[in-house]
C-alpha cells in the first residue's frame, strides 16, 4: 500500500458522539478499492472499534458481497440461531434483521449467546430510510466500567441464561434458526453447543443457554460487556408488546428471554439501567445510500433506532471467534 493510501485513512473525523467517519472520493471499483485499503481498514477498527466510509457509492448486493469478501480476506460466516429472520442475498450476505420498523433494537453484540460468534460485522446502506433507523454504535469496555459494580459481579460469576420458545409465528422458527427441518440435526447442534432442549407437544421447541456476561478481547485482552442481557429481556420489548405476547403465550413461553445464570429474573430495574448506560455511551450517525460500516462485534455493541420510509441495510459476519478464546467466567460444557 503507498503511503499516499495509507495517509487518507488516517483522516477521520472524529466528533463527540458519532463514530468515526472515514470519507473517500470516487474509488472507482469499491471491491479493488476494499481489497487495497483491507489491512489499513483493519487497523483502524481495532484502534477505533468501529468505522463508518463514506462515498464508496455502494449500489447493489453482488458489489457489497464483493466488498465484504475483501474485507474479510476469507468466506463469510452463515449465521445460525438467529433470532428473527433475515433475507439472505447471496453467500454470506443478509438483509438486515426482520424487526418492527417502529420499535428499538437495543444495544447487542451479534450472536454473543453463541458458542462461535463474529468478530467483525460488516453493514452496507442501499437505502437510507426517511428519517431514524440509524444504527448505533457502543464501547463495550466503557459501557463495563460505568455499569454498578454489584451487577457486574453477579453476572461475571453466574453469567446470563437465554431462554427461547420458537414458534411459527414471533422471530425466526427453529428450522430458520438452525437452518434446518431435521430435529435430529437441531438435538446433535444443541447438544453439541450447550443448548438444553425440549421439543413441546404442538412441535415447538424451547431453550435454555448459559454464557458468560464479560469478556476479554481475545487480541487486546480488553475487558468487554459482551451479551444480550438488555436486548433479548422482556422488559425492553414495549408494555403493549410485552403483555400481548405474555397473554398469548404465557411468562415460560415468551419467544424470548434473559435471566441471571442461576434461572433467577432479571428485574426491570437491570434492564434500565442497562440501557441507560447504554445510551450514556451510544455513537450515533445517520446513514446515506452507499455508505460502509466495519464494527468489531466484541469490542463494539451495536443497536437499531426506530424509523420512517423504505431503509435496506445488508449484513455480513467475519472472523469467527470461539467462545473459549475470550476468557469467558462461566464454564459451558458441551455434551
Amino acid at each position: 500500500m503507498s503511503s499516499s493510501s495509507q495517509a487518507s485513512l488516517l483522516d477521520v473525523e472524529s466528533r463527540p458522539g458519532r463514530p468515526p467517519v472515514l470519507r473517500v472520493e470516487s474509488p472507482g471499483d469499491a471491491a479493488s478499492w476494499a481489497a487495497g485499503q483491507r489491512d489499513a481498514l483493519r487497523s483502524l477498527v481495532a484502534e477505533r472499534g468501529a468505522v463508518l466510509v463514506r462515498g464508496l457509492g455502494l449500489r447493489e448486493a453482488d458489489q457489497v458481497g464483493a466488498v465484504f469478501q475483501q474485507l474479510a480476506g476469507g468466506p463469510l460466516m452463515s449465521e445460525r440461531e438467529a433470532f428473527a429472520a433475515r433475507e439472505p442475498y447471496r453467500d454470506g450476505v443478509y438483509s438486515s434483521t426482520t424487526w418492527p420498523p417502529n420499535q428499538p433494537m437495543c444495544m447487542h453484540h451479534e450472536l454473543s449467546y453463541a458458542l462461535t460468534f463474529p468478530g467483525m460485522m460488516m453493514f452496507a446502506c442501499l437505502t437510507a430510510p426517511g428519517s431514524g433507523g440509524v444504527t448505533g454504535v457502543s464501547d463495550a469496555s466503557a459501557v463495563l466500567e460505568a455499569l454498578p459494580a454489584a451487577m457486574v459481579e453477579r453476572f461475571e460469576r453466574e453469567g446470563w441464561l437465554l431462554t427461547r420458545s420458537y414458534n411459527d409465528e414471533i422471530g425466526a422458527s427453529w428450522a430458520e434458526a438452525f437452518g434446518t427441518a431435521d430435529r435430529g440435526a437441531v438435538e446433535e447442534y444443541c447438544r453439541a453447543n450447550a443448548i438444553d432442549f425440549t421439543w413441546q407437544d404442538d412441535g415447538g421447541l424451547r431453550t435454555r443457554q448459559r454464557r458468560s456476561a464479560v469478556v476479554r478481547h481475545p487480541v487486546t485482552g480488553a475487558r468487554c460487556w459482551f451479551n444480550q442481557i438488555a436486548f433479548l429481556n422482556e422488559w425492553t420489548l414495549a408494555p403493549e408488546v410485552r403483555e400481548y405476547l405474555i397473554d398469548v403465550y404465557g411468562e415460560d413461553g415468551l419467544p424470548f428471554n434473559t435471566r441471571y445464570g442461576n434461572g433467577d429474573p432479571v428485574g426491570e430495574d437491570v434492564v434500565q439501567t442497562l440501557n441507560e448506560v447504554y445510551e450514556a455511551h451510544t455513537a450515533r450517525e445517520p446513514w446515506q445510500p452507499g455508505d460502509l460500516m466495519i464494527v468489531d462485534n466484541i469490542r463494539t455493541a451495536h443497536s437499531r433506532e426506530p424509523y420512517e420510509g423504505p431503509r435496506e441495510i445488508l449484513v455480513g459476519l467475519a472472523d469467527p471467534v470461539p467462545l473459549s478464546g475470550c476468557s469467558p467466567t462461566v464454564e459451558v460444557r458441551t455434551r
